[in-house]
């Protein structure tokens, strides 16, 4: 048995010139946002409430909750519109193919019946409004030459809808059956945002001409914009409202929100000013939200920043987390509850058990992980390059990096855990031995390397090739001696791990099958590991020495006991979409796995 007790979330997806659109569901505090494939649901007074919906094929781009809460329509790159419910396991209600091209706005009418998505039409049509339960047109959309980058229905009737994009637009349709009635040219860039008032009475625009621009919400005549004293410096990059229809909050690319207060002659004036986060780009705000007494802000870099509309002084509350595939995890010894967690645009990322997101470690240059070790007072690492990083810790940052150029692309890293300073690195041809900063030697091997590790006291390496051999050799100062070869795999070794008490190891391979080893006699110990579908990428030991997990490209973590037939396995299926890239045991019984979709999830086992 495996029950899921934690989930540390992805962040939203950005784009470097482009906004975001987040949404929410006021009733519940819940919000929504898209990463790769998933529609993220949190809630803003429970950060740590995870839901993810998986069910799209192709990369999500927008999502929003239906009036009455109870659906969320969620629209993709290829042009699906997909409707599914909040409740019981997200039943899909109907799935329909909306535009031609990437969908980058959508919105619900006030009586929750007719929906308007728009976006990249392909040559065909940019915009398109249908009921939501049969999926039948509702209208026709001419005047737009370019995508539309956004789409907003009026809350109250007579029912209008207002859109806008990179052809500098604002284009105003009346129906339903909605057909064209006036069109704006008031921007001189893109258009990248409209938003009704939730009264009715007016909507604004925003561009990346660093202006705001206010119409009235019946007649689309333009009535007013926001003052160019104290206005952003950047694109403006989205809008939304205050629930009583006389404020806004606007985000751009100079790195800062603003709210302004509207008044009746239609004229926007700054009442404050935030600016979350420092000054490097990952700081550009690109997303907005405000809901009830919250006003939420997303930046370039993913981070949410939510303020207390009441009390916009106060800190904010900061969520956290990767963007992109997870491939490393590991627990820190000495505090079991402290995870590390890299991603391979070279984000290093802690976590506190219970607590959620507790920090990033700064490193001073950003490049991408590829492998990560970790032992209590220093970190590992290695990227695309033929360096080997040792970051010690200091508290909870990272001190002065040593470099050591070993020549070669590292494949796999392994502290001797008990030496510290001593470490094996994989390498295409062979492994490296080094002690500090310092070669003691690079051996080849003769054939090539896939994986390796070193025993913990450091008299002792197996290396894993690509033909399914295991080398076992003895170490000796700065010299190997080959002691035995074991076949039994049929694949690349991809992965191998000595048990905590150091009486076995483990290995994996890409053909989806794990052995277990008995490390003196050298014999299978436990066999028929071969329940995953695809190559296994990571392998974790528990603290006690009884289990054994492994996860995989096939979505799936499997949990073996050893003393048990490989049959008797417990199997999470989907821990993570895409893939597994890692597992790691925080206790005897709890297995912590990250991969593709970039979130980390904590399962409790139970052994059968």
């Amino acid at each position: 048995m495996a029950k899921l007790i934690e989930t540390y979330a992805c962040i939203p997806s950005t784009e470097r010139g482009r906004g975001i659109l987040i949404s929410g569901n006021p009733k519940t505090n819940s919000f929504l946002y898209c990463n790769g494939r998933s529609v993220i649901i949190r809630y803003l007074d429970r950060p740590l409430d995870v839901e993810v919906y998986a069910e799209h094929a192709y990369q999500t781009t927008v999502a929003r909750f239906s009036p009455n809460g109870e659906w969320i329509a969620s629209a993709d790159v290829s042009g699906t519109v997909r409707i599914w419910g909040t409740h019981n396991g997200f039943v899909l209600k109907n799935e329909f193919r909306v535009l031609s091209g990437r969908i980058d706005d959508l919105q619900w009418s006030d009586d929750g019946m007719r929906i308007v998505a728009s976006g990249d039409g392909k040559g065909k049509s940019f915009i398109r409004a249908f009921m939501w339960d049969s999926g039948s047109n509702v209208g026709e959309f001419d005047g737009h030459s370019r995508r539309v980058l956004s789409c907003a229905f009026k809350p109250t009737r007579p029912f209008r809808i207002v859109s806008c994009g990179e052809d500098f637009l604002v284009n105003f349709y009346e129906g339903p059956p909605f057909k064209f009635k006036q069109s704006h040219r008031d921007h001189s860039n893109f258009v990248n945002c409209v938003r009704f008032s939730p009264d009715g009475t007016k909507f604004i625009t925003v561009s990346s001409d660093k202006r705001g621009l206010l119409y009235d919400g019946k007649t689309a005549e333009k009535k007013g914009e926001l003052s160019s004293e104290d206005c952003h410096k950047g694109s403006i990059y989205a809008v939304s409202w205050s629930p009583d229809s006389k404020q806004v909050l606007t985000v751009s690319a100079d790195k800062t929100a603003k709210i302004w207060t509207i008044s009746e002659n239609f004229n926007g004036t700054v009442a404050k000013t935030l600016c979350p986060g420092s000054d490097g780009v990952e700081d550009m705000l690109v997303g907005c939200l405000w809901q009830n007494d919250y006003v939420v802000t997303v930046s370039l870099g993913g981070t949410i920043y939510v303020y207390s509309a009441s009390d916009l002084d106060k800190e904010p509350m900061i969520m956290c987390g990767h963007m992109k595939n997870v491939n490393s995890l590991a627990v820190l010894k000495s505090s079991p509850e402290i995870i590390l967690s890299s991603s391979y645009d070279g984000l290093i990322f802690r976590w506190t058990r219970g607590f959620g997101y507790s920090g990033k470690l700064e490193r001073k240059d950003k490049n991408q992980i590829k492998c990560l070790a970790v032992v209590d007072e220093e970190i590992m690492s290695s990227g695309f390059d033929n360096k080997i990083w040792r970051i010690p810790l200091s508290g909870d940052q990272c001190a002065e990096a040593n470099i050591v150029d070993i020549g070669n692309q590292p494949k796999d890293l392994s502290f001797a855990l008990n030496d510290r300073d001593l470490a094996l690195i994989a390498i295409e041809t062979g492994v490296v031995l080094l002690r500090g900063t310092q070669v003691l030697s690079t051996v080849d091997l003769g054939f090539t390397v896939s994986a390796c590790v070193i025993a913990p006291d450091g008299t002792e390496a197996i290396v894993g090739g690509q033909d399914g051999k295991l080398h076992i050799y003895s170490v000796n100062g700065d010299s190997l001696k080959n002691e035995a070869v074991l076949e039994k795999h049929r694949g690349e070794i991809t992965v191998i791990r000595y048990s905590p008490d150091v009486s076995m190891f483990a290995s994996a391979d890409a053909n989806r099958e794990a052995v277990v080893w008995d490390r003196v006699t050298r014999e299978v110990k436990l066999k028929n590991m071969l329940y995953h579908t695809a190559r296994i990428n990571s392998l974790a030991w528990s603290p006690d020495n009884t289990m054994v997990a492994t996860g995989s490209l096939d979505t799936c973590v499997i949990v073996y006991e050893v003393s048990k037939p490989a049959s008797s396995r417990t199997t999470i299926k989907g821990a993570n979409l895409g893939g597994v890239y890692a597992v790691a045991f925080v206790d005897d019984n709890t297995v912590v796995s990250s991969g593709e979709d970039a979130c980390i999830r904590f399962w409790q086992i139970t052994p059968r």
